[in-house]
């Protein structure tokens, strides 16, 4: 059958030999060994958009390195209108928590309609098949997948809205396996097995390249000058999709507290850095809030869709003081990992999973979102002793390394294609909920899967 899904064909050629200076010899000595057992096995990733958001950075990294080591890795993405991204903008939304009405007609119409037409002629079979987030969950019922599908959840669902929750919770029991960032955001009524998989940064991507200051404010200097920034006036950093959960308000909130009660000499900039994506549609409408919002403050500056965006985020980081990351709702927050591989300090929110990367007081602090009094003393400390400044970003570039590199994240997902493809009776061990009764697990697999104990063989 022709299959209709854009497919992600790899530009780049990953080794698990390009990591070794990264994680050491033997994590390359441990992936190898795992791939070797799912050799010619195949994986596919279906998502919504090949550009925007930590999901596509990951894949756009996870599948060359996956087809190096031996498997036969792809990565599908389904079609949809401005209608359907609408709704399934409100269906992320209403999943963090904000109570938002949905018509019947936004669910059986722009959403449902959208997933059957993806679903005409579509066929994907695979040993494993990783379907991400909301918007193409629904294409599991449509008997066009056919494999071990785990649906992966990239967002924080520790309070979702129960309407949307119970809505996706059919498609989720419809799967082998559900994955999920952290134990908190595992919903109420999942009935499937539960694993945890951290998402990771690729430290070969161009916007983790380590710059030394000099090549970073080269790649800096013609938006240095197109936005008239003195280089050698303090940076503060914040970088996301604009978003309502990425809560820039309070950042800005905070930042003119600092500028109120701290009377600089070289008062430091405010630098918003964020791209929209193709699968957000709101991002236009809070871009233009947060500008008003702003006012005429002349150091608050906003970047959208900049050239080179890669190479301009990394090199903005790392010349940064700090890095402001304090979202109301994060699933997990790439771009802290990215912030602290470029040996940036973070003020981060208590919040999902920036609570796994920065360790307060040892990579940066972490602070309640609101609170701008706080988020503003602590931007004034790394703005008035560099030198702490610099050993939290030190220590939090060393967190990164031995949590959250993507052969890390690919290790996790081999485990998860030798079990469910039947190459090992072994579990995973970042398995999550209690061990539910294998003739359970055994029914998404087949009869005779090796783990399946003798006395429930049937």
């Amino acid at each position: 059958m022709m299959n209709p899904l854009e497919e992600y064909q790899p530009l780049v050629h990953h080794s698990i030999e390009d990591y070794r200076e990264f994680i050491g010899e033997e994590k390359v000595r441990e992936i190898k060994r795992i791939a070797s057992t799912v050799e010619g096995k195949s994986w596919s990733n279906v998502n919504s958009t090949l550009i925007g958001g930590g999901v596509a950075e990951m894949l756009t990294s996870v599948i060359p390195l996956a087809r190096s080591l031996g498997v036969d890795a792809h990565w599908y993405v389904i079609r949809g209108n401005q209608q359907f991204f609408q709704v399934t903008k409100k269906f992320h939304n209403m999943l963090q928590g904000i109570d938002m009405p949905v018509t019947l007609e936004e669910i059986f119409g722009a959403y449902l309609n959208t997933i059957d037409d993806n679903a005409q002629n579509t066929f994907i079979a695979s040993d494993l098949v990783v379907v991400h987030d909301p918007q193409p969950a629904a294409l599991v019922m449509k008997g066009v997948i056919f494999g071990n599908i785990l649906w992966r959840c990239h967002i924080d669902t520790s309070s979702p809205s129960p309407v949307v929750w119970k809505f996706l919770l059919p498609y989720i029991n419809q799967c082998a396996g559900a994955i999920f960032t952290m134990p908190q955001f595992v919903g109420k009524g999942t009935q499937v097995p539960i694993y945890q998989i951290m998402p990771c940064i690729d430290p070969r991507a161009p916007k983790n390249q380590l710059y030394e200051r000099d090549q970073a404010l080269n790649i800096l200097s013609d938006l240095f000058q197109t936005y008239n920034v003195d280089p050698e006036r303090p940076i503060l950093t914040a970088i996301s999709r604009y978003d309502i959960h990425k809560n820039q308000k309070t950042i800005i909130k905070a930042f003119h507290r600092l500028k109120k009660e701290k009377n600089y000499k070289r008062s430091p900039y405010l630098i918003f850095l964020g791209n929209t994506a193709s699968d957000d549609p709101e991002g236009e409408a809070m871009l233009a809030e947060l500008k008003a919002f702003a006012g005429d403050d002349p150091d608050i500056l906003f970047w959208v869709n900049v050239e080179n965006n890669d190479e301009v985020v990394g090199a903005l980081m790392h010349i940064a003081q700090a890095f402001i990351h304090v979202s109301t709702k994060e699933g997990f927050g790439l771009v802290v990992s990215e912030a602290l591989w470029q040996g940036t300090p973070v003020i981060g929110s208590t919040v999902g999973g920036i609570c796994k990367q920065v360790v307060d007081g040892q990579t940066g602090y972490l602070v309640d979102p609101l609170d701008d009094t706080t988020i503003a003393a602590k931007m004034a400390y790394l703005l008035d002793y560099p030198d702490e400044a610099e050993s939290l970003g030190k220590q939090g570039r060393e967190h990164v390394r031995a949590n959250f590199l993507l052969p890390e994240l690919v290790r996790r997902y081999l485990i998860l294609l030798r079990f469910y493809s039947g190459q090992s009776q072994q579990l995973p061990e970042f398995r999550l909920d209690d061990l539910i009764a294998y003739k359970e697990i055994l029914r998404y697999i087949h009869p005779h899967h090796p783990i399946l104990p003798r006395k429930l063989q049937f």
